[in-house]
C-alpha cells in the first residue's frame, strides 16, 4: 500500500473514498430499480406466455423458455418442529446446525476483550482476523 505523507494526501484520499462510497451507493440504487424493473417484465413476459400457452419462442438468437422453481423455507417460530420432523422422517441430512457470524465474531470480541488470548481448544476452533477499515459519517455543524 502507498504511503501517506501530508495532511494533504490523506485528505485528497479521505475525498477518493467518500466519492467512491457515494459512487458505490448510486450503483447498487441502479441496480435495485433494474432488478425490479426485470422481475416486473419478467413476469408480464411469463403471463403472457401462459396465456398463449407458449413453453418457449425464439427472439434475437435466443430461446426464451418457462421455467418454475420452489422456494421453501421454515414457518415463522416452527423451525425447531421442522427439523424434528425432518429427522424422524429419516431426512435429517438436511438439518444443519449453524452459528451466525456475526455473533461469533461479537462473542470472540467479548472473548478477547476478557482476556486478551482465547482459550487454547477455542483458537483451535476458529479463524480470527482483524480488518482496519475508515469509517464516514456527517460531522456536525458548527454553531457560530
Amino acid at each position: 500500500m502507498e504511503q501517506v505523507g501530508t495532511a494533504d494526501d490523506i485528505f485528497s484520499l479521505a475525498d477518493r473514498l467518500q466519492g467512491l462510497k457515494q459512487q458505490k451507493s448510486q450503483l447498487e440504487d441502479e441496480i435495485k430499480a433494474v432488478n425490479a424493473e426485470i422481475s416486473e417484465t419478467e413476469s408480464k413476459v411469463a403471463g403472457l406466455m401462459l396465456e398463449e400457452e407458449m413453453q418457449n419462442f425464439t427472439r434475437n438468437g435466443l430461446i426464451f423458455y418457462l421455467s418454475t422453481k420452489i422456494y421453501a423455507s421454515a414457518v415463522a417460530d416452527r423451525k425447531e418442529e421442522l427439523f424434528a420432523w425432518l429427522k424422524e422422517n429419516g431426512y435429517g441430512d438436511l438439518v444443519y446446525e449453524t452459528v451466525n457470524a456475526n455473533s461469533l465474531a461479537a462473542f470472540i470480541r467479548e472473548q478477547l476483550e476478557e482476556v486478551e488470548e482465547l482459550p487454547e481448544e477455542l483458537a483451535k476452533l476458529v479463524n480470527v482476523y482483524e480488518k482496519t477499515t475508515v469509517g464516514m459519517r456527517k460531522a456536525p455543524v458548527k454553531k457560530k
